[in-house]
């Protein structure tokens, strides 16, 4: 028997939303380059020489001069250490006190509980910047300064505001029939936590590890500001040595920064699947 052809009114319909999906790609994917171009830029530029920066600033590396990451490695190996010291401490303090107060302020009920989570989200509201000379002050009195904990221990009550926010709500769409089901089997609260909890909030374990390691990693103002010893400079202090007085090795000074940000891009694309899962979880339960 023979075959209907489209209608006219639905070809064109059709049509158009081929042509509005091919409108939405390129208009994303020229966002997307916009986004990733100073990235390739930097890149690029590492691979220069200052002479070869100059002459051709947009053009490509020709010839390639792998002698500036040699120069950037030697400048900063050993601001890497300290780097991977304090975001290994901060992220493992942040998760810790994120768990186990997420999981008192959803699951355990005592007067003054809301206020305090109130009191929690509004620090939020308070600015790094505003904080900076009362925590200076503070770490001088408590003999911090010039020491490894100057760049632990702020970093931890910065970070661990929003990691205890985000694994407070987290919890609460985890359904009670969970914990009522394992309170009958005899599981004790220490027991839920470790075997129900932890298990379940990996996705915001990723999300936290994410954000907090990109938050002390890129951290450049308090560790120039509190840390003389040259043993205890990061990575992002230590990258500006490039940057002299008089004459600025931008082929180097790329090649740190790119260095800088081999890490990151590693640690967002093991943990990425954790992230999504978490920014998705937290959206479903501010939707709840």
């Amino acid at each position: 028997m023979p075959v209907l052809s489209e209608s006219k009114p639905q070809v064109r319909v059709n049509r158009r939303v081929r042509v509005e999906q091919r409108v939405l790609v390129l208009a994303l994917s020229f966002l997307a380059f916009l986004g990733v171009f100073p990235y390739l830029f930097m890149v690029l530029t590492s691979f220069k020489t200052n002479q070869q920066f100059v002459d051709s600033y947009w053009g490509l590396p020709i010839p390639i001069h792998f002698e500036n990451y040699v120069a950037a490695w030697e400048q900063t190996k050993n601001y890497f250490a300290t780097t991977f010291i304090v975001v290994a401490a901060t992220i493992a303090a942040t998760l810790i006190l994120g768990l186990l107060s997420g999981f008192i302020l959803s699951r355990y009920v005592f007067v003054g509980r809301q206020f305090l989570f109130t009191c929690i989200g509004l620090l939020l509201m308070v600015p790094w910047i505003a904080a900076l000379i009362p925590l200076f002050v503070l770490s001088k009195d408590l003999k911090m300064l010039n020491t490894i904990w100057v760049l632990i221990v702020p970093m931890i009550a910065g970070n661990a505001v929003l990691s205890v926010i985000l694994f407070k709500n987290y919890i609460d769409g985890v359904p009670q029939e969970l914990f009522d089901c394992a309170v009958v089997f005899g599981a004790t609260g220490p027991q839920i936590f470790r075997y129900i909890i932890v298990p379940l909030s990996l996705p915001v374990v990723g999300t936290i590890s994410l954000l907090t390691m990109i938050n002390v990693w890129n951290e450049y103002f308090w560790p120039l500001l509190t840390v003389t010893n040259e043993s205890l400079r990061t990575v992002s202090v230590g990258i500006t040595f490039f940057q002299g007085q008089n004459e600025t090795d931008y082929g180097a000074l790329m090649a740190g920064y790119t260095l800088a940000s081999i890490p990151l891009l590693f640690l967002f694309i093991f943990l990425s699947k954790y992230f999504l899962a978490g920014i998705q979880g937290g959206l479903t339960v501010s939707d709840k």
